[in-house]
């Protein structure tokens, strides 16, 4: 399992390399990054005697991905080092200590970044639910047709997920991901349907409870993303 504490470190070392720094670095030297005994073409260089390698690259050398949002960055690993044989390289930095954080009020609300990547998510799910709709009224319902907007709305719920920083942030994102699982259990329960070659109705979402506490969990959580409060009304679990 790959520990957190080398991502931040990795994190540290990209906000204290500029660019002259890299250029003049790279002009001086290669240097080869090696994760369990394979070369890697993981760009590193030494500044002051430390290594520091990319993010971008040190994913894509580790089988994961990096995400962001806003001024957030979310590095995700396979959650076992055997699914990729690799091990985290070893890397210092060597970063000035934080200014300690204000104290939060009481009840500080959504942030900013949450509430921009929160309200993204739910316009995703809604485009995801507006292709299934249509699917289903024009008798052209498959996963194949709907897989894109399953895609885009699983790279937001990440995003949404990354940008989490108040306790309202928090539970708000609970009841986003369980929309989110509304949406794909009502997805998968028509492609099944289709596929099994059994007629489906054009408004069959009309009548259809998942649908309906969808529905309702949406309209619950705009009405948040309009206060800028949580409020868990119960619609959404």
């Amino acid at each position: 399992m790959i520990g957190r504490e080398p991502i931040k470190l990795c994190l540290a070392a990209l906000l204290l390399i500029t660019p002259t720094v890299v250029l003049s670095q790279a002009g001086k030297q290669r240097n080869t990054l090696i994760i369990n005994g394979q070369p890697t073409d993981v760009p590193l260089i030494q500044v002051n005697g430390h290594p520091y390698v990319g993010l971008e690259a040190l994913a894509d050398a580790l089988n994961g991905s990096l995400s962001s949002a806003g001024s957030r960055f979310a590095l995700s690993l396979p959650s076992s080092p055997a699914d990729n044989g690799a091990t985290p390289p070893q890397a210092t930095a060597v970063a000035p200590a934080p200014a300690p954080a204000p104290s939060p009020p009481s009840n500080p609300g959504f942030s900013r970044d949450f509430l921009r990547a929160g309200i993204e998510e739910m316009s995703t799910l809604r485009e995801w639910h507006t292709a299934l709709e249509a699917a289903i009224q024009n008798g052209f319902l498959s996963a194949g047709l709907l897989a894109p907007y399953r895609a885009n709305a699983t790279t937001n719920l990440r995003l949404a997920s990354v940008a989490v920083n108040t306790p309202s942030d928090k539970s708000a994102y609970e009841l986003i991901r369980n929309a989110f699982q509304m949406m794909a259990d009502l997805s998968d329960k028509y492609v099944n349907i289709r596929a099994d070659l059994t007629y489906i109705a054009p408004d069959a979402l009309k009548d259809d409870s998942l649908n309906g506490r969808l529905m309702t969990c949406g309209r619950s959580l705009g009405a948040m993303a309009a206060s800028g409060q949580f409020a868990d009304d119960g619609t959404c679990h």
